[in-house]
C-alpha cells in the first residue's frame, strides 16, 4: 500500500529512544545506509553470501484475486507473533494493538506484555493512496491514527532492539478485512529492523518470491539471492525514488501496440502492497482504448473501471511495461491477459472490475506484475532485478 503521506522519522531503527514524529511531510527524510554500498556487478559475491539470509514464508491473501503477501515477524520481550504485509510502498512499521477497540483483528500485539516495549508520546494520522489489494480509496476511507514507540523486533532469529514502530489505535472500517494485524515498510532507504539486520553483516538488499495462490511457497529472502526461483538471469535497472522504489519506463505496450500517450517517459512505483495497476486517466483510458471499449469508468468507485463480466473471459489485454537495465538495454515486464478480471463489483457483481485504476499524479504496479517474476531490492545498490519465476 502506498501511504498518500510519509511519517517523517528523526532517528535510526537502532536508536535508544523513540523518533520524534512532528509533521507529516509528503516525502520522506533520506537516511544515510548503515551498509557498504554494493558495488554493480557484483552480484555472484551477494550470491555467495546469501547462506546467511533470513527467509520468512509468506501467505496469500486472496479474495478471488491475488491480493497481498504476508508473513510473521516478533516483537517485543518475549515475543509475540506480528503478521504483516512486508509492503514496498511505505517505511514504518506499524501493527494493530490491543489498545485498539475499532481494530477487529484477533491476536494483537499486547503492549503490557512485553518488558522492553516503550510507549511514545506522539500521535500522528497515515492515510493511504491504495487501498487493500484492489479497492480504490474512496473519501479517505484508508486512515490509521498511531501512536509512536520502540520495542524489540524479530525477523528470522535476528533481534534488533529499540526499533522505532507505531502501533494502531484507531483505523477505519476498511481495514477489518485484513487477515493480518499491520503493515512492515521495506522502502528503497535502510530503516527499522532492516538497517539493524544489515549491521549484522547481511548484504541490504531483500528479494521478493510472490507467487498465485495456485503456486504458493511464496517468500520473502532478507540479505540474500535465491537463485533457484526464477529462470534464467536477474536483470537490474537503476532505482531513482526517495524512499519509494521507483524505475524510470520508456513505453507502455497493449496486446504489442502503442500510442503517443502511452510512449511518454514515466516514473514507475513498485509497491508490493498493491494489486492493481494505478495511472494517470488519460494513460489508463489509452490501455483501455487498446483493450475493449466496453470497459468503461465504474462511478461507485472513482477511479475503478469494469465492463460485463459475461463478457470479459478470454478477452486479449496483455501488457508490456518497458524498461532499460544497467547496461543499457530495453527489457519489458509482462503482465499477462489473465490478470485483467480482478473480480465483480461487490456492489453490482455483474460488473467485473478491470486490472488498470486512474489516479492521476500517480504510475504505480504491484502484484500484479510482482507475482510473474523474482524481484531483488538492493538497498546498497540503489537497484532493482527482475528474472521470470517461470510459471
Amino acid at each position: 500500500m502506498l501511504s498518500a503521506v510519509t511519517l517523517a522519522l528523526l532517528a535510526l531503527a537502532t536508536s535508544s529512544e523513540v523518533a520524534a514524529v512532528s509533521q507529516l511531510v509528503p516525502k520522506p527524510q533520506k537516511i544515510a545506509l548503515q551498509s557498504r554500498k554494493t558495488p554493480r556487478g557484483h552480484v555472484t559475491a551477494l550470491r555467495r553470501r546469501a547462506a546467511h539470509a533470513i527467509n520468512v514464508p509468506l501467505d496469500d491473501f486472496f479474495l478471488g484475486t491475488d491480493l497481498q503477501w504476508f508473513g510473521n515477524i516478533s516483537v517485543g520481550t518475549p515475543p509475540q507473533d506480528v503478521s504483516v504485509v512486508f509492503d514496498t510502498g511505505s517505511e514504518t512499521l506499524e501493527f494493530a494493538t490491543t489498545d485498539c477497540t475499532s481494530c477487529t483483528q484477533l491476536n494483537k500485539f499486547d503492549p503490557s506484555k512485553s518488558k522492553t516495549f516503550v510507549r511514545g508520546s506522539h500521535t500522528a494520522t497515515l492515510s493511504f493512496a491504495t487501498g487493500v489489494g484492489v479497492d480504490p480509496v474512496v473519501d479517505d476511507d484508508y486512515v490509521l491514527t498511531l501512536q509512536s514507540g520502540t520495542d524489540t523486533v524479530t525477523v528470522g532469529g535476528v533481534a534488533a532492539k529499540n526499533v522505532s514502530l507505531f502501533t494502531i489505535v484507531e483505523q477505519t472500517p476498511k481495514f477489518n478485512l485484513d487477515p493480518f494485524l499491520g503493515i512492515q515498510g521495506m522502502g528503497s532507504q535502510a530503516e527499522g529492523f532492516f538497517a539493524a539486520i544489515v549491521k549484522t553483516g547481511l548484504p541490504s538488499l531483500f528479494s521478493l518470491f510472490l507467487t498465485p495462490h495456485t503456486v504458493g511457497n511464496a517468500e520473502l529472502t532478507i540479505g540474500g539471492i535465491d537463485d533457484t526461483k526464477f529462470k534464467g538471469k536477474l536483470v537490474y535497472a537503476d532505482q531513482t525514488g526517495e524512499g519509494d522504489w521507483e524505475v524510470e519506463s520508456s513505453q507502455i505496450s497493449v496486446n504489442g501496440k502503442t500510442t503517443s500517450v502511452l510512449k511518454k517517459r514515466r516514473s514507475i512505483i513498485f509497491d508490493s502492497g498493491t494489486s492493481n495497476i494505478l495511472f494517470d486517466t488519460a494513460t489508463t483510458e489509452a490501455m483501455y482504448k487498446l483493450i475493449s471499449p466496453l470497459i468503461k469508468p465504474f462511478a461507485a468507485e472513482p477511479g475503478a473501471y469494469g465492463l460485463p463480466c459475461s463478457k470479459i473471459y478470454g478477452l486479449p489485454a496483455t501488457i508490456d511495461l518497458t524498461f532499460t537495465s544497467q547496461t543499457g538495454k530495453p527489457f519489458n515486464l509482462t503482465i499477462p491477459s489473465s490478470e485483467l478480471n480482478v473480480g465483480p463489483f461487490e456492489s453490482d457483481p455483474s460488473t467485473c472490475q478491470t486490472l488498470i485504476n486512474a489516479f492521476d499524479g500517480l504510475e504505480l504496479v504491484g502484484g500484479s506484475v510482482l507475482k510473474h517474476y523474482y524481484s531483488v531490492w538492493d538497498v546498497g545498490g540503489q537497484r532493482m532485478g527482475f528474472a521470470p519465476n517461470g510459471f
